[in-house]
């Protein structure tokens, strides 16, 4: 961000909306205390939804400087995972959101789509998720996704929220927890206290990109080599590993960018053990993609033509075909059973 924009926008957080009814629990009186120190400016609201939901809002300009809502979560906490995501062979294969949007600004991010805003809600009440996803474990093993609609590892110093749900995924052996991030933020902290089980049924899922793709498509994300340095704390501190080639962009010289790419990450890893590999094209329904382009007219990246496969537009054959190039090249480091592709 440069120092015009800095002139002009808010800092990220300078406002903070309260839902009436979030007030009473702890986490609020937590992150309250903490923002008050920072000079931010609380708000209260009836419901997130009378200023997340609102129209005409400026997605890209929220962007730049998101304020904070914390709000109470009603109905479902767990949802069955989507068609779009791999299971990883997992059949009760579910995902939970305990915040909505994500600090990262990614050109191809399917949120911008999703949302009409770009400011973060965070769901205060997550004892209340702990006690559907025990009922559900009560049925059988649970394999959940917890950073689904954001990224709570680079929200983890402002919530702690992994730190508390990894206490409560403590107690419950049935329970194995995906943690999807690209950030560089360290886990060792996170490890400390936990049991090596604990730690075994608690995946750190790193989504890796080349560094012409990082800096060009998905803003204020960290390089390459930090995410790398992070993943190998995160192995090094007991937790399973998991590599994300998801989603892979169709760039100039595809093959030649990926694949010095590729040669980085086996290098990084060499002699490091690794549970899998994830590999997925860009693909997102068409309503979606259409309010994609709409907020970034100007991105090469959406204005792509795609293909539209049930309404699900995608690269088509030239995606497969990159799939497959990343496929073999993980070869090398990987069995083919290991790699999971969609």
């Amino acid at each position: 961000m440069n120092n015009f924009t800095n002139t002009i926008y808010n800092p990220p957080f300078s406002h903070i909306y309260v839902e009436r009814e979030a007030f009473s629990y702890p986490t609020t009186k937590e992150l309250l205390s903490t923002f008050a120190k920072r000079g931010s400016h609380i708000i209260e609201i009836a419901h997130y939804m009378d200023l997340f939901g609102r129209t005409h809002q400026s997605f890209m300009a929220q962007k730049t400087a998101p304020c904070l809502i914390l709000a109470v979560k009603h109905g479902n906490f767990l949802y069955p995972g989507a068609p779009v995501c791999q299971d990883f062979g997992n059949p009760f294969f579910y995902y939970t959101s305990f915040a909505m949007n994500c600090p990262f600004d990614c050109e191809y991010c399917f949120l911008q789509g999703m949302y009409s805003s770009a400011n973060i809600v965070l769901f205060v009440n997550q004892e209340d998720y702990f006690t559907e996803i025990r009922n559900v474990l009560a049925k059988h093993p649970v394999y959940l996704c917890i950073s689904y609609d954001t990224d709570l590892l680079a929200l983890e110093g402002l919530t702690g929220i992994v730190r508390h749900y990894l206490a409560f995924a403590a107690g419950e052996d049935m329970l194995t927890t995906e943690v999807r991030t690209k950030s560089a933020v360290s886990v060792e902290s996170l490890a400390s206290g936990l049991s090596p089980d604990t730690r075994s049924r608690t995946v750190m899922a790193y989504s890796l990109s080349p560094d012409p793709v990082i800096s060009r498509f998905e803003h204020y994300t960290p390089g390459l080599t930090a995410r790398l340095d992070a993943l190998l704390a995160a192995q090094k501190a007991g937790f399973p590993i998991r590599l994300c080639f998801d989603p892979l962009i169709a760039i100039p010289d595809f093959e030649s960018v990926y694949g010095a790419f590729l040669s980085q990450v086996r290098e990084a890893l060499r002699g490091i053990p690794v549970q899998d590999a994830s590999i997925g094209g860009f693909r997102i329904s068409d309503s979606y993609l259409k309010q994609m382009r709409k907020n970034r007219p100007a991105s090469c990246l959406l204005q792509y033509p795609f293909k539209n496969e049930d309404h699900v537009c995608n690269y088509g054959e030239r995606g497969r075909k990159m799939i497959d190039f990343v496929k073999e090249a993980l070869f090398d480091f990987l069995p083919e059973n290991k790699i999971f592709t969609i």
